[in-house]
This record gives C-alpha cells, structure tokens and sequence, in this order.
C-alpha cells in the first residue's frame, strides 16, 4: 500500500486514476483549485473529495510515497515546490501508469482520430471473450464502469494521447508507455497552442514510432498517405502491418460487412468506424482472439460516449452528438452520417470550442469540412475564447474559412437554440440532426428539439 498524492486530482481522466489506486487499497489524497461533475461526485463517492479547494504545500510529508502531476498544474503551484524540496518522486500521468503498468503487456492506441474507439472496440472485443485486462479511455464505455482499471491481469490497453504529460514533463504522453503493440490511426495537425507548425506535430509521432522497442508490433492505417510515409520513414525496428476498409455495404441505413463468414451486421456506421474497427480486431487477433469471435463480439458494440452516439429517435427526426472537433474528424463525422441518411435534411452544428479551433490562424484548416451539410452551423462563446486568453472572433471572418457561402456563424447561446429548433421544424423532411463538439454548446439541452 502507497500513499499517492495527485496535484489536479479534478481532471477526466486523472480523477478516474486515482479512483483506480483507491480500489487497489492505496491511500490516495488530492488537490485542485475547481473540480466539477461528474469527477467530483465520482471522487465524493470514493472518500477522497478534497475538503476544499486550492492548493496546501502541508499535504505533502514524508509520508508521501508519490506525486501525480496533473496537466492542469501550473510551474509555481506550491505543492509541487513543496514536493520539490522534500524530494519525492513526481510522475506525469502517463509516467505513473507505466510505473503501475511495465510488467504487464502494454497495447497503445496512439494517433490523431480514433484513438477512443478503437481502444472501446479492443477492450469490447476482450470482454466479450472473457479476457482479464486492465484499460485506459478517454471516454465512457458501455459495460465499464469507469474509464481507468487497474488490477493484477497481464495486460493493459491504453488510449495514447499526443499532448504534453505535464507542466514539468513536456513531451507527449505517448511517449512514456513503451507498447508491446501499438496502432496508428491517421495523422492530421491538433493542438496548435502546444504544436505550432504541421511538421513540430508530425515529428512527435515520427519520434513515437522510431523509439518503439525492436520487433514489436505496429498496426498503422494504410489509407492514410501521411502514416504510410512515416512509417517507412521511423518504423524499421518493428513489424507492421497495414489495415485498411473492410469489404461492406449498407442495409437501410445500418451497416453490415461482407465477411468470409457471411454477412455481419453491425451497430456502428461511417467508414472512419469501419476502418478502426479493422485495427481493433487486428489487435485482438495478435492477442489470441480467433477473426470469427472477433467479428461475433463487435458486432454488439455501439459505440463510445460522444463518438456518434445517438441522443434522440422520433419520427422525423434522429439526433448524434460527436466529439469531433479537429477538421479531419469533423468532415469524417459528417460524410459518416450523410452516407447513413442520403435520404434525410442534414443539419450539422459544430462549436469551435478547443484552443485550436478558437485560434484564427488555424480557421483555414476547416475549408470545406461542413459541406456535406444541408444547413451548417458554427457556434462559439465569447466566454470560452476569454477563458483561453484568446483575442475575438467575428462571423464573417469564421463563414471566410469555412468556405460554405451558407455557413451560418452563432455567437449567442439562445439564438443557437432557437435557429435549430427553427431549422428541424422547417425541414419539410426526415432529420438528421448533428452536433459536433469536445465542450457542450453551453450547456443547451438538446432533448427538447423536436421535428413537431
């Protein structure tokens, strides 16, 4: 038993980490200046709320055995000078997952889209055979309980994610997991406020690839120029394997593959999710699950928490929500959905929510990513670009990038709603209705759209 510390104990994931050590019998403490739900319910519930907020250097003593860094963290928190000066050792995040993870076989889902459903789809899969593992997702996954475990099983699957570790460690999380099998599912440009350029984006997965351990195994996206190029170019020492998109065609807008097994029916759609559920079953297939029992069990499987997950279904009207929000990820999302519904009046809203998406030089990055809609909506809130110190925005700058002459730009929370509202009812048509966002368009509740 350790007693671990976490500094910015109120962050998704890092919350649902010190969860995991909690029910392993750890004595698990933490701070943080704001948590919110559902992290500071889930860490009320464990007994290990903070009893209030800020920052204590007091907390931390010799009876500490470790520190968790959190992103959220600034260089001058006192109890990170604190833990400095009394010399216990400081992780990142993704250090100390490797700390409770090296004698375990390590598979990491590593790329810039797809990253949180194919590592869903993998641990899918491995659940439906009854194989002991413990995980790492950056979302919600139906019949897991939490997005962190932690036990003794031989294997962990980790979800890799490109951003910095911590204000200490500013190298990508990725780098500190060392995988036995890693996939790469596509590289396009993300986090311009940590990544300035393409190229400084691209040269950390270049650096990810070339230190991988000699011979283990690489399944990368084949339909991808840029993963093709670079793993010619940094993945010599491993062995990989291509994956591509599955034979399939489409039943009444529900997707079925054309296996050699006969025809399979399947609860996801979009090429983007056929193609990832071909690395997770390459993946599975290496660990031990015959191709058959891998295509029975992903069958059932209906998707992560806001990847395309469907909020409402009446008549005349079917409502996803998505967590896209880079510009390859939003004109997939929405291609997706308008290969599903060719039939339906697409009415696709996005919030330029993320640093990224905020930042007027990287705008230019989203031409023609909304076009397959009918109606296309961008949204932003004065408030989150205050929030990211970032300067204004206007509309017509925003409509300029996008490059649809009928993009409508909303800035106002209430006028959001009541244009949507306007647009489903006035359709004249069957609905599709999209929202695309990593935020939450300010909190509006969507359920009470209706195509009445």
């Amino acid at each position: 038993m350790k007693h671990i510390h976490f500094i910015a104990i109120g962050g998704a994931v890092m919350h649902q980490l010190a969860l995991a050590l909690k029910r392993q019998g750890n004595i698990v403490t933490g701070s943080d200046d704001e948590i919110n739900d559902p992290a500071k319910t889930n860490l009320a519930q464990a007994g290990i709320l903070p009893e209030k907020s800020g920052w204590y250097p007091e907390r931390i003593s010799n009876k500490t055995d470790a520190i968790v860094l959190g992103m959220h963290a600034k260089a001058d928190n006192p109890e990170l000078i604190a833990a400095k000066k009394s010399g216990i050792p400081i992780y990142s995040f993704p250090q100390y997952v490797y700390e409770v993870s090296k004698d375990k076989k390590r598979v990491v889902i590593a790329g810039s889209h797809g990253k949180t459903t194919i590592t869903s789809m993998v641990m899918h899969i491995l659940k439906k055979q009854n194989v002991k593992f413990d995980y790492l997702v950056g979302a919600k996954v139906a019949g897991f309980d939490q997005s962190v475990q932690l036990s003794d099983a031989p294997l962990i699957i980790l979800e890799g994610d490109e951003y910095p570790a911590s204000v200490e460690e500013k190298r990508p999380k990725i780098f500190f997991y060392h995988p036995h099998i890693s996939v790469l599912s596509g590289i396009a440009w993300d986090h311009v406020n940590v990544f300035p350029t393409y190229e400084n984006y691209l040269s950390q997965f270049e650096h990810y690839l070339s230190n991988m351990e000699a011979g283990a195994s690489l399944y990368y996206n084949n339909e991808d120029p840029e993963v093709q190029q670079l793993v010619k170019k940094a993945a010599g020492q491993l062995k990989a394997v291509p994956y591509g998109m599955p034979a399939f065609h489409y039943e009444n807008g529900e997707a079925v593959l054309d296996t050699k097994y006969g025809p399979l029916k399947v609860a996801v759609f979009g090429r983007h999710n056929l193609l990832n559920m071909s690395a997770a079953i390459d993946v599975c297939m290496e660990l031990g699950i015959s191709e058959q029992d891998c295509y029975n069990a992903i069958a059932t499987f209906a998707g992560a928490a806001k990847r395309l997950e469907k909020l409402k279904e009446e008549d005349g009207l079917v409502v996803y929500r998505d967590f896209a929000h880079a510009p390859s990820k939003l004109k997939t999302t929405l291609d997706a959905v308008r290969e599903a519904y060719p039939d339906r009046e697409l009415i696709a809203c996005f919030e330029l929510h993320t640093y990224s998406s905020l930042s007027e030089q990287f705008l230019s990055e989203y031409t023609h990513s909304m076009d397959a809609a009918d109606k296309a909506i961008v949204y932003f809130s004065h408030h989150a670009l205050a929030l990211k110190g970032l300067p204004e925005l206007h509309a017509d700058v925003v409509q300029k990038h996008f490059g649809k002459t009928d993009l409508q730009v909303i800035d106002e929370k209430a006028k959001l709603e009541s244009t949507v509202k306007r647009l489903v009812n006035d359709a004249g048509k069957p609905v599709c209705l999209l929202l695309m966002s990593s935020g939450t368009f300010d909190g509006i509740d969507w359920n009470s759209v209706s195509s009445q």
